[in-house]
C-alpha cells in the first residue's frame, strides 16, 4: 500500500489521542498481536462527516462532468451538421 508502518502507528495513535478511535489488547488471546480498533461515538460521528462530505463532493463532480459530456456532445453534433 505504500504506508510504512511508522506512518501507520503514527496515525492510530493521533486517531486514539483524538478519541476517534480505542484500542484493545485481547490479552487471554493466545495471539498476542490480536489487537481490536474501535471507532469511538466521536469518531462514528466524524466518519459520518467524512462520508458525508466526500458523497457531496463527488455529486458536485458528476453535475460537472455530465454537463461536460453535454457540451462536447453539442459541439460533435453542431461540427457534424456543417460538414
Amino acid at each position: 500500500m505504500g504506508v510504512s508502518l511508522g506512518k501507520v502507528n503514527y496515525c492510530i495513535k493521533k486517531l486514539t489521542e483524538k478519541g476517534l478511535i480505542k484500542l484493545t489488547n485481547f490479552t487471554h488471546n493466545p495471539n498476542k498481536m490480536g489487537y481490536t480498533y474501535l471507532l469511538t461515538p466521536g469518531g462514528i460521528e466524524e466518519k459520518s462527516r467524512l462520508t458525508f462530505s466526500f458523497l457531496k463532493r463527488k455529486l458536485i463532480e458528476y453535475e460537472a462532468l455530465k454537463k461536460e459530456i453535454n457540451a462536447l456532445q453539442l459541439e460533435s453534433e453542431k461540427m457534424d451538421n456543417e460538414r
